[in-house]
């Protein structure tokens, strides 16, 4: 991973599009800082497309999608995408008048089995047996279609190879699963982050694969991030990336010198530098 400062100006002149996850990469122990907020307005203001690809929940990216300033944010470890459109909206996103207000939009991915599934119900039961101070997410009530086991928002803050036991678990029961900074999201259902992704990216804004990787910025922090950090060549990590050491194998191609919030607002701020006015 070389220092963010070092991505060339030809390389920022090129970027379309600003990825990013949410927990330890756009907050601070759980908070939405002002440095990273006021840094998705500014890089808005440029006129890129800002989208949050997260794995938190559907309830969750319904505020996103209305609130914050984004084009639409990939939820649940892809399986939904939410977006805000006017009626008769192309791929361009054409302005409209301030006297109307744009529509939630929502596509679920095709492969989405909701999170009632009985392999989620003995995931959870085995997971809480092996690890009874393991706990569902606070927001799992607002899920749809995944199951988020705590271990690290809330206290006690179990150990990282608490996490990839449960990943195992999961994977023995026929599940997927991928470790975050703070939970491990299981669910039922064949796509990821980066399949929803690229679908989103093509299809609301006719992105072509290949032609396009370079223009994509991805932001991320840990493992589950990794299939994102594989994928986009301008892919970037805030510092904290570095307590994940061992379970990585894709690192990004950047790294911030600062962590979490303030790590993100230091990549955005150094990509927007370096685009031409």
């Amino acid at each position: 991973m070389k220092p963010v400062s070092e991505m060339s100006p030809a390389e920022a002149a090129g970027v379309r599009y600003i990825l990013m996850d949410i927990d330890d990469t756009i907050t601070s122990g759980g908070k939405l800082l002002a440095a990273s907020y006021t840094a998705l307005w500014k890089l808005k203001a440029a006129g890129l497309r800002v989208i949050p690809v997260t794995g938190r929940p559907a309830g969750w990216c319904d505020l996103i999608a209305r609130e914050w300033p984004v084009d639409g944010v990939v939820g649940e470890n892809g399986a939904l995408v939410f977006w805000e459109a006017f009626d008769g909206d192309g791929p361009a996103g054409e302005d409209h008048s301030a006297e109307r207000r744009p529509r939630l939009r929502a596509e679920y991915h095709p492969g989405a089995v909701r999170n009632d599934h009985p392999a989620l119900r003995r995931i959870r039961e085995r997971a809480f047996a092996e690890f009874p101070l393991l706990r569902e997410a606070k927001d799992q009530f607002a899920r749809l279609f995944d199951l988020a086991l705590d271990f690290a928002e809330e206290d006690p803050v179990l150990p990282l190879g608490a996490a990839e036991r449960v990943r195992e678990i999961a994977l023995e029961e026929g599940a997927r699963a991928r470790v975050s900074s703070i939970h491990v999201n299981i669910w039922m259902g064949d796509y990821d982050k980066l399949s929803m992704t690229e679908h989103f990216l093509q299809s609301r804004f006719c992105w072509q694969p290949g032609a396009g990787d370079r223009e994509v910025v991805f932001v991320g922090d840990s493992p589950n991030d990794e299939p994102m950090f594989a994928r986009f060549p301008l892919s970037c990590a805030v510092a904290n990336i570095r307590r994940y050491e061992g379970l990585i194998r894709h690192y990004p191609a950047f790294v911030a010198e600062k962590e979490c919030a303030e790590g993100f607002a230091e990549i955005a701020a150094s990509v927007l530098d370096k685009i031409p006015r």
